[in-house]
């Protein structure tokens, strides 16, 4: 490819929305281009690197037996209404009614579909397993679309879908998929990938894992133990809360507290540990089964924070929002001074009363300072089960730095923050029995096919490696999935140096090497800047001087390493630099 010829430039400044790198990067190297919010075209050197990684991950899902297909973005409804996620999903799954008002859903994922299929084309045990996937849009109505190519409204995906006979079956097709998913990570360049445990979330199943890329800039958490190899979203991650204050039970009092609305206020002025109190935090619930939203009251102790995903799936799904101070008081229960305590709590399977969700952690203590649900007022001395009720106790607490991990008992925990990269679930039959879809075994008996689900957002995938593999200059793509192996630049305005630059470009091309050319006559300094900022592993400059030496200056982007090459017999030892690049 020629520069003069390129359909998109390289620009001097970046988006002035751009908090990544990673989005600056690509924006300013001509790679990807804004359209509306969360909505980038790709840019022919975009789309260059898009589908050097889609080669990469069509070449290890082949290798694992995957066989690639494709799946409508256009899903009729009735497939999502069988799963109950035409609801469930929320307003994340973008809908749309035909002329004849028939509704369909644009797939913000392919369970859907890859199941209705399985239940017309499998009908034996002798079919069993089975690898499908592709490489196919996604649409999603994010709230907030963020960082460029890192979170979009529309992306690519490639998805895959396991179909095995059982559970054995399964986790021996997950093993499989997940190892492709370290191969590919590696092969596009990529270092230090952790695997996490993960909450299965909208996707649903027994297990999940993600592959998270530590990035100081990210929006997911995850913790790891400092002692033993366990790794776990925060959303799911299994800790040991420091132990709470002991003592026996002493009687609850009611004790003014004036202007002191937070834990911290609380706890000072009482004068006890915030681990000796209970915090209150309020949510509107929306289960989005078509029923109205409902208030939910959580508790936890007072030195950890709530999980709201661990909140929603104790609820049985659905969206939370904030309560606002009228919901809270129409509960019965006050801003700043709430607690159980006084409030007609609801008991489970009974209508009427207030929900409210404690964390296990309100056992762990006792003599807890609690709000009174009267402006000024606290309780000091309170106690479950003896002073409150709630509904159930369950897990909704949050892991926090520096707790104990459950998993070996004597690690502490640490979190850092990452970009997701790609996620594996264990479904087992939930969508299978959903719509019927099943097989019959060798004696005969019908059971449902058991799946297992994978994806990669390919946009997300290109942009982490840029904010891996930059500098303060530009990036410095790997030379797996390089839009470019060669940048030539022709400096000099003289017709002999262009002439010259243009033989070596075919010279090289013809020798299978993937070359850009600047044949721009612009200064050096934009050439220069232009080079490094597009990242290519291999700058090669052709200039009056070097050419009356019979010779090319060559430039290692990763490396800043530069030294000159013969002209003769260039391309092989370009070749072997590259080579060298990959290894």
């Amino acid at each position: 490819m020629r520069i003069s010829q390129l359909f998109g430039r390289t620009l001097r400044d970046a988006p002035a929305d751009a908090e990544l790198p990673s989005h600056r990067l690509a924006v300013r190297g001509g790679f990807a281009r804004p359209i509306s919010a969360g909505i980038y075209a790709l840019m022919p050197l975009g789309w260059r690197v898009f589908r050097k990684i889609g080669a990469i991950i069509r070449e290890e899902m082949d290798a694992i037996g995957g066989q690639e297909m494709l799946m409508p973005v256009l899903n009729p409804a009735e497939l999502w209404q069988a799963t109950g996620r035409w609801a469930s999903f929320g307003p994340v799954l973008q809908k749309l009614a035909n002329r004849d008002g028939r509704d369909f859903a644009l797939a913000a994922t392919h369970e859907e579909v890859v199941t209705a299929l399985a239940l017309r084309e499998i009908d034996s045990y002798r079919q069993l397993p089975q690898i499908v996937y592709h490489i196919q849009t996604k649409v999603r109505d994010e709230v907030r679309p963020r960082g460029g190519l890192i979170r979009l409204r529309e992306f690519t995906m490639k998805d895959a879908y396991t179909l095995d006979p059982d559970v054995e079956s399964l986790q021996a097709s997950y093993k499989r998929v997940y190892q492709a998913y370290i191969n590919i990570f590696e092969r596009v360049g990529l270092r230090g990938v952790v695997p996490v445990e993960a909450d299965t979330g909208l996707m649903g199943g027994s297990a999940s894992h993600e592959f998270v890329i530590p990035n100081e800039r990210g929006e997911d958490s995850f913790v790891m133990c400092d002692r033993c190899s366990y790794a776990a979203n925060v959303e799911t991650a299994e800790f040991i809360a420091p132990p709470g204050v002991a003592g026996d039970l002493l009687p609850m009092e009611k004790v003014a507290t004036p202007d002191c609305k937070t834990i911290a206020d609380v706890a000072a002025f009482v004068g006890v540990p915030t681990r000796q109190t209970l915090k209150a935090v309020f949510y509107m619930h929306d289960p989005l089964n078509g029923a109205s939203e409902q208030f939910v009251f959580a508790l936890v102790r007072g030195d950890l924070e709530i999980n709201e995903t661990r909140v929603i799936n104790a609820l049985g799904g659905g969206l939370l929002r904030p309560a606002e101070e009228h919901e809270i008081e129409a509960a019965g229960a006050t801003p700043g001074y709430a607690s159980p305590a006084g409030l007609k709590v609801r008991k489970t399977g009974e209508p009427g009363g207030v929900p409210v969700l404690a964390d296990r952690s309100i056992k762990n203590g006792a003599n807890f300072v609690v709000g009174a649900n009267d402006a000024g007022y606290h309780h000091i001395n309170a106690n479950y089960p003896r002073d409150f009720d709630v509904t159930a106790v369950v897990d909704i607490a949050e892991a926090a730095d520096g707790l104990t991990c459950a998993r070996c008992g004597a690690g502490t925990l640490h979190i850092h923050t990452a970009i997701e990269l790609g996620h594996c679930f264990m479904l087992g039959t939930r969508y299978s029995e959903a719509v019927g879809a099943t097989y019959d075994d060798a004696e005969g008996k019908t059971r449902p096919i058991v799946m297992g689900s994978y994806g990669i957002g390919l946009e997300r995938l290109m942009a982490v490696i840029i904010e891996q593999h930059h500098d303060e200059h530009g990036i410095i793509w790997p030379a797996s999935v390089a839009p470019f192996e060669v940048h030539l630049l022709t400096l000099g305005r003289s017709d002999a140096i262009h002439e010259r630059g243009g033989a070596l470009y075919e010279e090289l091309r013809a020798a299978g090497l993937d070359v850009l050319l600047d044949d721009r006559r612009e200064r050096a300094g934009v050439k220069f800047n232009d080079a490094d900022l597009v990242g290519a592993p291999l700058r090669l400059t052709l200039s009056e001087n070097t050419l009356e030496a019979g010779e090319v200056e060559y430039k290692r982007r990763h490396a800043g390493e530069r030294g000159r090459l013969p002209l003769d017999g260039l391309a092989g030892q370009l070749r072997a630099m590259l080579d060298d690049l990959s290894a």
